[in-house]
C-alpha cells in the first residue's frame, strides 16, 4: 500500500481506566504514581494464591449509555463505547458532524466479551443450557464490541476488530493511520479494550506470571504482571480536517512498525522485537536519536522485561539517555487496551512536557540497565515517542508519535 502525503493527527482521547475515567483525572493519578490496583471483587479468589488485580470499580455506564442499551451489551462493549465517548466529546464531535465524513472504528482485544462466555457457561453447567439467555450468544463474539461503536456513533465506514492480544491497540491504531493517510477514511475511531475476567485471571496464574501485590516492571526483584481492565480510544483524522474545524491536536502519528518473530506462544525473541521497532524508526523516516521517550510494554515479568531491553539496546545505542517508562506498574495490564492507553499516555506526555514514572521501582538490574524515570515523573520537552508493545504469539506493535507542527 503506498504512502501518499496525508498527514494523520489525534484530536481527541478517551480512556476508563483503574486510576482514572477520562483523560485529565486518569493523567493526574498517573504523573503522581498512584497504583489501581486493589484486591479483586468481581469473583472470590479464596482457591487462588493471588487476590490483586486492576478492577475499574468506580465504572458507571450509565453515565455514558442509555440505560436501555446497557442490558444488551457485555462489559467490554461497555468500557468500548464509554471511552468512545469520552473520545468524541474531546475531540469535540457530534454524531451530525460525524455523518459528513467516511468515518469508521478499529478496535483491538485480548478477550472480547470473556465475561459474558463465563456467564453462559456457568448457567450451562449449574442448570442446563436451555437456561441461557439466546440474546447472550449474539452478544459474545468479538466483532460485537465495534459494531456497537458503529451503532452508537453512526460510524459508516470501516468497522474492524483486532485480536493481536497485548498489541492489538497498536495494530488497530495504525491500521487506521493507513486509512487515512490512504484517503479510504477521513475520521477513525481507534484503540483497545478488555474486562477483567476469571479466564484471563486463572490463565496467567498458571502459567505463574502474576505477581503476589505489585507490579514492578525492570526491578531485579520483579515478580511479574497483573491482571487489568479498561479501554482506551483514540480520535484520529486527517490533519486538513483537524485545521479546518479547529480541533485540538495532541499529536501526529509518523507511522509504525509491526513484526512476528515466530518464536515461542508465550515468549518473544530480541531480535523479533528489536526489528518491529527499526520498522517503526523507518516508517516514520526518524532516526534513533530523535526518540525523546519510550512507552514501553514492560508487564514486570522477568522475561520480558529482559528481552524487551535488549531489543531496545540493540537499536538505540544511546539508550540510556532515552527515558523509558512502564504504566503497568500503576495499571496492571489491560491486555487489549494496554497498547491504545499507552498511546494515550505518548499524546499526553508530548503535549505537557511530563513523563510518566515506573512506580515500585526498588532495585537495579543489570539487565535492564535503563531510565525506567523511577517512582517519579519527570518534566522533559518529547518531541517524539515510541509506544512499543508485544504479545503472545510473537506480535510486536510499535507506533510513533511526534509533537504537531505545522
Amino acid at each position: 500500500m503506498g504512502y501518499k502525503n496525508r498527514r494523520v493527527v489525534v484530536t481527541g482521547l478517551g480512556i476508563v481506566s483503574s486510576i482514572g475515567i477520562g483523560w485529565r483525572d486518569f493523567w493526574q493519578n498517573l504523573i503522581k504514581g498512584k497504583s489501581g490496583i486493589s484486591k479483586i471483587t468481581s469473583f472470590d479468589t479464596k482457591e487462588y494464591d493471588r487476590h490483586f488485580g486492576g478492577e475499574v470499580k468506580d465504572f458507571k455506564p450509565e453515565e455514558f449509555i442509555d440505560r436501555r442499551k446497557i442490558k444488551r451489551m457485555g462489559r467490554s462493549s461497555q468500557l468500548a463505547v464509554s471511552a468512545s465517548k469520552l473520545a468524541l466529546e474531546d475531540a469535540r464531535l457530534k454524531i451530525k458532524d460525524i455523518a459528513k465524513q467516511r468515518a469508521g472504528v478499529c478496535v483491538g482485544t485480548t478477550m472480547g466479551e470473556s465475561q459474558l462466555m463465563e456467564h453462559m457457561d456457568r448457567i450451562w453447567t449449574t442448570r442446563g443450557d436451555k437456561y441461557i439467555d439466546s440474546m447472550h450468544i449474539f452478544l459474545y463474539p468479538t466483532s460485537i464490541i465495534p459494531t456497537e461503536i458503529a451503532q452508537e456513533f453512526k460510524l459508516h465506514a470501516n468497522n474492524l476488530i483486532f485480536s493481536n492480544a497485548c498489541a492489538a491497540g497498536n495494530y488497530s491504531i495504525g491500521y487506521a493511520f493507513d486509512l487515512i493517510k490512504n484517503e479510504r477514511a477521513d475520521l477513525m475511531l481507534a484503540g483497545g479494550v478488555d474486562a477483567f475476567s476469571r479466564i484471563n485471571f486463572v490463565g496467567f496464574g498458571r502459567l505463574y506470571a502474576i505477581a503476589p501485590e505489585i507490579c514492578q516492571p525492570f526491578d531485579k526483584n520483579r515478580k511479574g504482571m497483573l491482571v487489568s481492565e479498561g479501554a482506551g480510544m483514540l480520535v484520529l483524522e486527517s490533519l486538513e480536517s483537524a485545521l479546518k474545524r479547529k480541533a485540538p491536536i495532541y499529536a501526529e502519528i509518523l507511522g509504525y512498525g509491526l513484526s512476528c518473530d515466530a518464536y515461542q506462544m508465550t515468549t518473544a525473541s530480541v531480535e523479533g522485537v528489536a526489528e518491529c521497532l527499526k520498522k517503526s524508526l523507518r516508517e516514520s523516516n526518524i532516526k534513533p536519536e530523535d526518540v525523546d521517550y519510550i512507552s514501553a510494554h514492560g508487564t514486570g515479568t522477568p522475561t520480558n522485561d529482559k528481552v524487551e531491553c535488549a531489543a531496545i539496546k540493540n537499536v538505540f545505542k544511546n539508550y540510556k539517555k532515552i527515558p523509558i517508562s512502564s504504566i503497568k506498574s500503576m495499571l496492571g495490564h489491560t491486555m487489549g487496551a494496554a497498547a491504545a492507553i499507552e498511546a494515550i499516555v505518548c499524546c499526553l506526555t508530548i503535549k505537557n512536557g511530563i513523563i510518566p514514572p515506573t512506580i515500585n521501582y526498588e532495585t537495579a538490574d543489570p539487565n535492564c540497565d535503563i531510565d525506567c524515570v523511577p517512582n517519579e515523573a519527570r518534566k522533559q520537552t518529547v518531541n517524539i515517542a515510541l509506544n512499543n508493545s508485544q504479545a503472545f504469539g510473537g506480535n510486536n506493535a510499535c507506533v510513533v508519535l511526534r509533537k504537531f507542527v505545522r
